[in-house]
This record gives structure tokens, C-alpha cells and sequence, in this order.
């Protein structure tokens, strides 16, 4: 262990020693700074010499991709296999899964990418257990799957164990903006009244960043840990869904006693062997993914109701372009669209588009160009 993991080490001592409360809770938002620069630097120095982790070589496919977290033997690839016929060799030992095996889930014609991991394990974040490669392929997916059973049910220790890697779950980013300058200070300003830090605490974590010169900008009240977020600059936010496996082994009150355990992370029941819940898993990962089908209609023919181009939410004309063979929407000219994001039928719009699910889509092109779907 180096120094840096020593100080960083020291000083999450020093957190846990120190009782919070109004007076303590600057100097405990300082040392919180101080970890994230540290291991932004230890992060730097390991890139610097090759010897950073470079996560698994997985290769993203379908629509979208789905990390199956959880812990070790809590069935994860029982359900990968029941989800999506893959099978995962393991055994049993402590890390069951040898390597993370992808499975793809079909759903109303989306193809969803699952990847069945390690399980995670207290350290994981330090690198324990392959914890830190498992967590790089964490921050590449859009949407985390965590699973527990009635015997591992330490939730909280799972997102700790993502938080310390920089994953927000089921969180938005900061509306927080940092302006670098060559000169002239630290200034902090806000739209909104601030009650949970001052302009001095904010400038004395800034510092730590190595920040002597700019503008911070608050548009919410925000604590600390939000500011050290946005200055860490390497924070991911991903969606999350939490599930039970093994519910048929799971009585009335012991699913009572796990909701409330839980509080206000509301699991779905499931069991990976009888597929009981696995429906209404399959419609919530698709629900949070937030897909839309598109259809495609050739420039004075019926439109393709059969198979639909499958976006996301927010997703735009530009956005579909980039799902159509380059060559065919080359010149391109505007896009006419039916359905709900057009405020009337064939209406004309450009690139910036945003469109909506089951709408209808006609590429226009510029005269002398091929029409294109």
C-alpha cells in the first residue's frame, strides 16, 4: 500500500472519529474533499504508469446494457440463463462467476445486452475480489440490476461499494457549474438561497482540487458531497432496480420484514428457477431504459409497422439518422412525422426533433439524392 492509500486511509479514520454536527460538518466536508483528490491522483499516476485497471473487454451490443450486480451466490446467473437463455460456468466458491458472461434479453423488439458479473464483495471498490474491473463495466451500462436474496440482503453495502467508485444510482447530476480562469479568485454565486454550505467552505474544497481561479455557480442547495462531485469530474449516474431472487422460498411475513428493511428501495420479487416476477421485471428494465419504437415510412409508400427502429427517450431526428445506413441519408433535407410528437400529421421538422414512441418517420432528401427510408 502506498501513500496515498495510507493518507486516504488516515483520513476516513479521522471522518469516522469525528462526530457530526453543525460545527464539525466543514472540516468533515473538507476531509471528504481531500479522499476524492487523492484518489483523482493516485487514478492519474496508475493511467500515468499503465498500471490502472482496465476493466473487462466486453463488447456492448443491442439497444442498451444492463450490469447484473449482487453478491456472491445470490443467483445471478440463474437468471441471466431465464432471462435470456446464456449460460454462465460456475461453481461452488467464493466467486462463483469466472468472467462476466453477456446474455440478450428480447423485449417488443429491443434487444437488451445483461451482463452477468463477479459477485461484489466488501473491498470491492479497493480492488477486492476483482472489484474495480467489475465496476468499469458498472459505469459503461446504462441501467444496474442489483439482486439479493433473503440472506444477503446489505443493500446499503452494495451502493457503498458503488458510491466509492464514483456510480451515483438513481441520482441526477449536480446543478452545480465550475468555471476554470487564468485569474482573479474564487468567486461562488447561487440563484438559489444556500443553507447547507457557505462561499468559504465551498472555496476551501475547490482548493483541494487545485482550483485558485473561476466561477461556482449553485442553482440548487446543494451539501458538499454534490460540489465534490462535480469538481471530481469523473462521477457516472446510472439508473438502478433492485430484486429479490428466490421469493417462492419467501413467506408473507419475511417479505414484510424485508420492505420494510429496505425502506424506500421497493424491490421486485422474483425466482430465477420458476420465473415468478420475471415478466414484471422484464416491463421495469424496459420501463427504466425508456425505449421508443419508431417506423419507418418510404417516401410515398405505407410505413413498416412490423419492425420498429428502436431510440430512447429524448432521442431525436439526428439521433435516428445515425441508425440509418450512411449512405442513404447523405443530402439529407428535413424528416415529415406522424404520430405523437407532431403537433399535425406529415409535419416537417428538422435534425432537433424530438420524437416519440410509435411515431412515424419519413426521411427526406435533397433533390438528385436517393430517397431513404
Amino acid at each position: 500500500m502506498g501513500a496515498i492509500d495510507d493518507e486516504i486511509l488516515r483520513l476516513e479514520d479521522e471522518i469516522r472519529n469525528t462526530q457530526y454536527n453543525k460545527a464539525t460538518q466543514g472540516h468533515i466536508g473538507r476531509l471528504r474533499a481531500k479522499i476524492a483528490a487523492l484518489k483523482l491522483e493516485k487514478e492519474k499516476r496508475a493511467r500515468g504508469t499503465g498500471g490502472g485497471p482496465s476493466g473487462y473487454a466486453v463488447r456492448k451490443s443491442g439497444h442498451a446494457t444492463v450490469a447484473l450486480v449482487g453478491y456472491p451466490s445470490v443467483g445471478k446467473s440463474t437468471l441471466l440463463t431465464h432471462l435470456t437463455g446464456a449460460e454462465s460456468e460456475s461453481a461452488a466458491y467464493e466467486f462463483t462467476t469466472v468472467s462476466i458472461i453477456p446474455g440478450m434479453l428480447q423485449w417488443k423488439g429491443a434487444s437488451i445486452q445483461i451482463l452477468d458479473m463477479p459477485g461484489l464483495v466488501a473491498g470491492a471498490s479497493r480492488g477486492r475480489g476483482r472489484g474495480r474491473e467489475v465496476i468499469s463495466v458498472v459505469r459503461a451500462s446504462d441501467l444496474v440490476l442489483f439482486m439479493l436474496d433473503k440472506e444477503h440482503l446489505e443493500f446499503r453495502s452494495l451502493l457503498a461499494e458503488l458510491e466509492g467508485a464514483g456510480v451515483r444510482v438513481n441520482q441526477r447530476p449536480p446543478k452545480i457549474s465550475v468555471t476554470h480562469r487564468d485569474r482573479g479568485g474564487l468567486e461562488v454565486e447561487s440563484t438559489v438561497r444556500l443553507t447547507k454550505v457557505d462561499a468559504d467552505l465551498v472555496k476551501q474544497v475547490a482548493r483541494e482540487f487545485g482550483l485558485h481561479n473561476g466561477l461556482i455557480i449553485f442553482r440548487e442547495d446543494a451539501p458538499v458531497d454534490s460540489l465534490i462531485d462535480v469538481l471530481a469530474g469523473n462521477r457516472v449516474y446510472v439508473p438502478g432496480i433492485l430484486a429479490i431472487n428466490k421469493s417462492d422460498l419467501i413467506s408473507p411475513a419475511e417479505r414484510a420484514s424485508i420492505l420494510e428493511r429496505l425502506g424506500s428501495h421497493r424491490p421486485i420479487f422474483v425466482s430465477a428457477t420458476s420465473d415468478q416476477g420475471l415478466t414484471e421485471l422484464k416491463d421495469r428494465i424496459a420501463e427504466v431504459l425508456a425505449f421508443i419504437r419508431v417506423y419507418m415510412k418510404p417516401p410515398g409508400e405505407a410505413p413498416d409497422l412490423v419492425e420498429p427502429l428502436i431510440l430512447r427517450k429524448g432521442d431525436t431526428v439526428a439521433s435516428l439518422l445515425l441508425r440509418l445506413p450512411p449512405e442513404t441519408t447523405q443530402g439529407f433535407k428535413a424528416a415529415q412525422v406522424w404520430g405523437p410528437s407532431a403537433r399535425f400529421p406529415g409535419q416537417t421538422v428538422g435534425k432537433d426533433h424530438v420524437l416519440a414512441d410509435r411515431d412515424i418517420v419519413t426521411v427526406v432528401i435533397q433533390r438528385g439524392s436517393r430517397p431513404e427510408r
